[in-house]
């Protein structure tokens, strides 16, 4: 099965694509192989090949229908899981972390502003490009300001309505 002429397909497709083919290569040899020489080792080895190449094909999925995950960072590691089981409570692909080293492409990102201040340029480069919900308990105009410079996608002030969360998550997974 081809790709469609016309425009080169979008690069991180068609890195997913060949990753995903890759790895499905290397189990049907792992398969051949294993079948030829009887070796029961290779079980082990062929069944974290299928978890890999599952792995690549929901990203390929999530390029394809354009789905996202959400990654909710919050100051307060208890909310924040709370907040990701709410969020997958309503049917979103959600997890909580600490802190933002664990971000993934076209990752969501609701965002505890007072975390601002310890991020490194890197990571501040990052945050800006993912364009992050940002929730704060503070309703001041430099907290806006602050997320203003975020290039935040939505400003929540907490306690956050949990409908409320889900509606901004809608709208940022609507954004090119």
């Amino acid at each position: 099965m081809g790709l469609a002429t016309g425009s080169p397909p979008n690069p991180e497709l068609a890195a997913a694509l060949h990753r995903l083919r890759s790895t499905l290569a290397r189990l049907k040899a792992e398969l051949e192989l294993s079948s030829a020489d009887g070796y029961q080792a290779a079980g082990e080895q062929l069944l974290e090949d299928v978890r890999e190449s599952l792995l690549h094909l929901a990203e390929v999925e999530d390029m394809i229908y354009r789905r996202s995950s959400v990654l909710v960072v919050d100051d307060d590691a208890r909310l924040a899981e709370l907040t990701a089981r709410g969020l997958r409570k309503l049917g979103f692909d959600a997890r909580s972390d600490s802190g933002l080293a664990s971000l993934r492409p076209r990752e969501i990102v609701v965002f505890d502003l007072s975390l601002r201040a310890g991020l490194n340029a890197d990571v501040l480069a990052n945050l800006r490009a993912a364009r992050p919900i940002v929730v704060t308990g503070a309703a001041d105009s430099a907290s806006r300001a602050l997320a203003g410079d975020l290039d935040a996608s939505d400003y929540l002030i907490k306690p956050v309505e949990l409908e409320d969360l889900a509606a901004a998550v809608n709208r940022r997974m609507e954004e090119p």
